[in-house]
């Protein structure tokens, strides 16, 4: 685990300053507190900052082949190296070290680009080939580990593991993107997509790209994907295993490292399972914590120890106030992109108290992306049955009518919403969940936008991209298309987001071995039933860890981390409230009308109406705005 960074130039082999590579590096110092490597060569330059966990004498990056040829920086663990490196020992690789490293050096020589497809794990690579001139740059299939790049006036092409690091570069040209603004007020984060600098991408989750000397930089090709088939077959029986057996292998290959190694435990089912199945591997007592909160509705950390002494665990827990603010800035210093997703301050909490003890963490993330765990899951289902009972053009007719006439109701449960689920109901499928996993709807953008922002869109829409991708998703059922949105988009731009940014805020190491690609291929193959039934998520998953987890474990209603923002901005933060209605960094890019700035955070302080997530949003906006460009 680590952060890294480098330069390539596409034309003219120029020499590269080592001191620009380490500029680079020493912003992202938290990734890797554990030591730095610098290496540079005509045209190319690569570093690392490391978190050593496996081979800590001989792990060192960047790694060079033996003979020279090859040298490779990555981000990441590759879980299954061991088996790997003796198959490449059999095809008569000789192996120097006993790192992860040295497996994707061998592995490039043997199998090219294709070596991705035989890692199993969260990576982000960057491997020069001197032979063929060429740099190859790859991201693991989920986007676990992340990598941003651009492209300079001169040719030169930077990489590097986050946006601070291209940043410190000095020749790169800091410009707001106002396409990802309105990407982030739509969806909460900006996506793998999109970037708020402009000229600066992410490579996607799931793909690769080979720099060659004297070529243009090339799209990024993708080298991975997800398809919900739906056509696994067997009894209940059956399948339950196959889910069990997967999960299992997917938890022991993560608990390997060299360093101390626990899980995050919520008491929720997903991060209760992995414990049960750490617990189950392990011949000593596997460390856990959890943070709860000071508020009973929100704390859970009497589940989380009911599973700690189910599994006799060493568990550590910490009580911290919902009201915890203070972190705002840590935030925006760590995430460099506006990202609203508020629970980021309890991971962030969690983290700091798993890096206390161990360097390792697993984590529950991904059973409710590939098992549709959420409650927008159901909802969907229940809507389309609707749907299909008058045609497309009768039900925009008819339910657009009731979404027009009945009253508006968000203070109520979302069952008894009735008028946001006519609305939905008068929409497609797919632009119905787009708005669904949205954070603001594209009516509210365009009261805030101004004629001339609207203007320069030129009809971008922050959700069309989810609508696409579900058109488009290879998927036997709604229900899959609506996860394979989720995986592509959801997860990558916001839950992986999140946990990488804040746990290695704390150079902690996150691992999620329900994201393991083979688990979810599976998952993926389960027919609808398997995943969602009786309105019950999970369904399967639930089913087979009853062996493990008690009733009370397995069928209490999902909490997961909750924050107070709406309190915050009546209250402590209402002279935040008040900045935004004034303008702050936001009126000054001349996108948003101050009357609508003031009207909301007025609404929202009167009791009007609830702006919480809204005003925590454009807050998140302001900041980093402030931060990146010195609006």
């Amino acid at each position: 685990m680590c952060g890294i960074a480098g330069i390539f130039h596409l034309d003219t082999p120029k020499p590269v300053d080592p001191a620009r590579v380490k500029q680079m590096l020493d912003v992202i110092a938290h990734r890797g507190p554990d030591g730095e490597g610098v290496w540079t060569a005509a045209g190319v330059g690569l570093g690392q900052r490391r978190l050593a966990i496996i081979d800590i004498a001989g792990g060192t990056q960047p790694m060079h082949a033996a003979d020279g040829r090859l040298t490779v920086v990555f981000n990441g663990e590759i879980y299954n190296y061991r088996e790997l490196r003796a198959d490449l020992e059999a095809w008569g690789a000789v192996f120097r070290t006993h790192s992860d490293t040295e497996v994707i050096l061998h592995g490039w020589r043997r199998w090219g680009p294709a070596c991705l497809d035989h890692f199993s794990g969260m990576f982000a690579i960057a491997l020069f080939d001197h032979d063929q001139q060429c740099l190859f740059v790859a991201r693991d299939r989920l986007g676990v580990k992340p990598l941003y790049y651009t492209e300079l006036s001169d040719g030169a092409v930077l990489f590097g593991s986050e946006l601070k690091a291209l940043l410190a570069h000095p020749r790169v040209r800091r410009s707001p993107d106002l396409s990802a603004v309105e990407d982030f007020l739509g969806l909460g984060y900006v996506p793998d997509d999109a970037c708020i600098v402009a000229g600066v991408k992410k490579l996607p989750a799931g793909h690769h790209m080979i720099l060659r000397r004297n070529h243009r930089l090339p799209e990024p090709q993708r080298w991975w994907d997800i398809g919900f088939s739906g056509d696994a077959r067997g009894s209940v029986k059956d399948l339950e295993h196959q889910l069990t057996d997967h999960m299992r292998m997917a938890v022991r290959s993560r608990m390997f490292a060299d360093v101390p190694l626990g899980a995050f435990l919520s008491g929720g089912v997903d991060s209760s399972a992995v414990v049960a199945l750490m617990a189950e591997a392990s011949r000593t007592a596997v460390e856990t914590c959890s943070i709860g909160f000071d508020v009973p509705d929100l704390d859970e950390t009497a589940h989380a120890r009911l599973v700690a002494e189910r599994f006799a665990t060493h568990h550590r827990e910490r009580i911290v106030s919902p009201d915890d603010f203070g972190l705002i800035d840590t935030l925006v210093h760590h995430f460099d992109e506006p990202f609203a997703d508020a629970s980021a301050l309890p991971m962030y909490r969690v983290c700091e108290l798993a890096r206390e003890r161990v360097t390792v963490a697993l984590s529950g993330d991904g059973a409710d992306e590939a098992l549709a765990g959420y409650r927008r899951h159901r909802f969907f289902v229940n809507e389309n049955r609707a749907r299909g009972l008058m045609s497309m053009q009768i039900g925009a007719r008819v339910f657009g009518a009731l979404g027009r006439a009945y009253p508006k109701a968000d203070w109520a449960p979302r069952p008894l919403r009735a008028k946001s689920t006519f609305q939905a109901l008068a929409r497609s499928p797919e632009e119905a969940y787009a708005r669904a996993i949205g954070f603001t709807t594209p009516e509210l953008r365009a009261r805030l936008f101004t004629p001339e922002a609207t203007a320069q869109l030129a009809g971008h829409r922050a959700e069309q991209r989810i609508e696409v991708a579900m058109r488009n998703a290879p998927a036997a059922d709604w229900l899959g298309r609506a996860q394979y949105a989720d995986m592509t988009i959801w997860m990558p731009g916001d839950i992986l987001t999140k946990v990488d940014r804040m746990s290695m805020a704390v150079s902690l190491e996150a691992r999620e071995p329900l994201l393991d690609h083979k688990l979810l291929a599976f998952e993926a193959s389960l027919p609808q039933s398997m995943r969602l039934r009786g309105g019950q998520g999970k369904w399967l998953m639930k089913h087979a860890m009853r062996r493990y987890l008690p009733d009370e474990i397995l069928h209490r209603p999902k909490m997961g981390f909750v924050t107070p923002i709406s309190a915050w901005f009546r209250g402590p933060l209402a002279g935040e409230a008040d900045r935004i209605a004034r303008g702050a960094a936001l009126a000054n890019t001349g996108w948003f009308r101050p009357d609508e700035l003031a009207r909301v955070a007025g609404d929202h302080r009167s009791g009007r109406a609830d702006h919480g997530r809204l005003l925590w949003q454009l807050m998140m906006l302001d900041k980093s705005l402030t931060r990146l460009f010195g609006a």
